[in-house]
């Protein structure tokens, strides 16, 4: 039996924790016993009993999170995770993610970590740049804190990045795709919403952040010849709804916050879009794929050219391109592709994955 700490900023209703709740719940599956360490006292999942939650900062100590006093909450995360482990024991593995959760990790000087690289390392560089030479440092500095350290690239194509571009110096890298329990979200996926659309429709699931382009996605729908309505779950729906109307798309679009079980909507969808400048893998895509729904995915970095192989690569297109977007929702509602044997379904199942990660374990 391992004993696992998972540590991010928080359980809030982002990718990479829910990457790390699958992977989580797998761990205790195969007999291990799994501790959230988690900096921010905000969630949206429901995490199970089995597995432990360690809020690290609360009440005073929350205020050194939120004025960037670094060097103090380092010293106070590592005197957490000691008075945790006098508890129950010392941790196999630590497994870090998201930046503030990887700078604190990496100079609280843990042994066994490992740190997940969710996202395009130049990607992220290159927007923050655009925000100023602030919010640039505040982001390199966070990058520069993975050098020699062990990564774990959820994609090939973030792992070559990081090899071709040389911005990072990991003392290891490897590969491990994002992990998928097949079986529940083809569980949950048999569920019907009362609010489930009678008529076909599209399903767009993304934050409403610059990185989804949403201002892309709607202009593809606005030069669609099919007439059907496009399903979005994001996080600010009134911002998303705002921005639908400066496209003229408001009657196209049925927008929701965010849902913890998408998987009804995304299986009877005619198919799932995705219209993002850039991913880490782009979970959503493989989750559409479970469930034998058709996708349409910008070709970004990185992700969506290692899920959609085969006849399915036929439905990626250049990345701000709408009316090739557009082109491409027509056509995968009245030719959709063959959706069997889909290559990407036998490399991401969550016990394997599981397994991948438990060799980390020193």
């Amino acid at each position: 039996m391992k004993r696992i700490a998972i540590a991010i900023d928080h359980l809030a209703g982002g990718g990479a924790e829910r990457v790390m709740l699958t992977l989580a719940q797998e761990f205790v599956a195969i007999g291990h016993e799994v501790h959230f360490l988690v900096m921010k006292d905000n969630a949206d999942f429901i995490v199970p009993e089995s597995i432990k939650v360690h809020t690290c900062f609360v009440g005073n100590h929350a205020k050194l999170l939120r004025r960037l006093r670094l060097g103090s909450a380092v010293r106070h995360l590592k005197a957490c995770i000691d008075n945790i482990e006098s508890n129950v024991g010392d941790f196999d593995l630590f497994i870090s993610n998201l930046d503030l959760t990887n700078y604190l990790m990496v100079h609280a000087k843990v042994r066994s970590l490992c740190v997940v690289v969710h996202a395009s390392v130049e990607e992220e560089l290159r927007r923050h740049a655009r925000m100023g030479p602030l919010a640039y440092f505040k982001k390199l500095r966070a990058k520069k804190a993975l050098n020699g350290q062990r990564l774990v690239a959820v994609s090939k194509g973030i792992a070559q990045e990081i090899i071709t571009k040389k911005r990072l110096h990991p003392a290891s890298l490897q590969t491990i795709y994002n992990p998928f329990e097949f079986e529940a979200i083809q569980t949950l996926a048999q569920a019907e919403p009362s609010e489930l659309p009678k008529e076909d429709y599209l399903i767009h699931i993304g934050r409403f952040v610059k990185q989804k382009r949403h201002d892309v996605l709607f202009a593809a729908i606005a030069k669609m010849q099919q007439p059907i309505k496009v399903v979005l779950f994001c996080h600010k729906p009134d911002k998303a709804k705002a921005l639908a109307r400066e496209f003229n798309v408001e009657n196209r679009v049925i927008i929701k916050g965010f849902e913890i079980n998408p998987f009804p909507w995304i299986k009877n969808a005619k198919a799932l879009v995705l219209s993002s400048d850039f991913e880490g893998f782009g979970m959503v895509l493989v989750e559409a794929l479970i469930c034998n729904t058709p996708v349409v995915s910008t070709d970004c970095p990185h992700g969506p050219k290692e899920i959609l192989t085969g006849a399915l690569s036929h439905f990626l297109v250049p990345r701000r391109e709408p009316s090739l977007l557009a082109q491409k929702f027509d056509e995968v509602i009245v030719s959709p592709p063959d959706m069997n044997n889909i290559e990407i379904l036998s490399r991401v199942k969550a016990n394997e994955i599981a397994k991948q990660y438990l060799e980390l374990c020193d």
